[in-house]
């Protein structure tokens, strides 16, 4: 069994074309990320959704927000656009984490599954090691989740073709960061 997750990070209709933070490419990476997981789920020990589920968030949400600190309300606990895309329908994900119910909830480390357990604890319960980390978008959730994955000891890879960031000057930032951090960035068509 491999010791290798696949993450797959908020990829709900909130973060796509016609979402309430929708990203340009959204729908894409969702059909992308269903097509890739459908033909390499054996490559994983265990493949991962993360979603952001607000229920009161605080100041996460703005009716006037700096999309910085503060954003419009989005990823309204159990609306439609909340749920998982509807191409990730077959994904037959093993667990499914939770994030920012009462806080921004950028990563998936700060999210938790229905039984509670963090993403970490069900990450290190499987015996995992290495993760590679999809979804939307890039220069946030995508982002935060795999700086987490690697401050907590995890080898961490991006698959930049199957996410999407917020804008193309916040994506390239946000690529900065994670390879200064020690993050892969890797297409997912080169990685095994």
């Amino acid at each position: 069994m491999s010791t290798r997750a696949l993450i797959v990070v908020d990829v709900q209709p909130t973060f796509c074309e016609g979402g309430e933070l929708g990203v340009d490419g959204g729908n894409r990476v969702a059909a992308d990320v269903a097509a890739y997981a459908g033909e390499h789920r054996d490559r994983y020990g265990l493949v991962v959704t993360t979603q952001d589920w607000h229920i009161d968030p605080g100041e996460h949400f703005s009716d006037t927000p700096d999309f910085v600190d503060s954003w419009p309300v989005h990823g309204v606990a159990g609306s439609p656009n909340a749920e998982l895309h509807p191409a990730l329908a077959d994904l037959a994900a093993d667990v499914a984490v939770k994030k920012g119910q009462y806080d921004h909830g950028y990563s998936g480390f700060d999210g938790a599954d229905v039984a509670g357990r963090s993403l970490e604890s069900v990450l290190r319960e499987a015996g995992t090691t290495a993760v590679d980390v999809v979804g939307l978008a890039e220069s946030h959730c995508v982002k935060h989740t795999a700086l987490d994955a690697t401050r907590l000891g995890f080898s961490t890879r991006v698959l930049a073709d199957l996410t999407a960031p917020v804008s193309p000057e916040l994506g390239e930032r946000a690529r900065e960061e994670l390879a200064a951090a020690g993050v892969e960035l890797a297409d997912s068509g080169a990685a095994r």
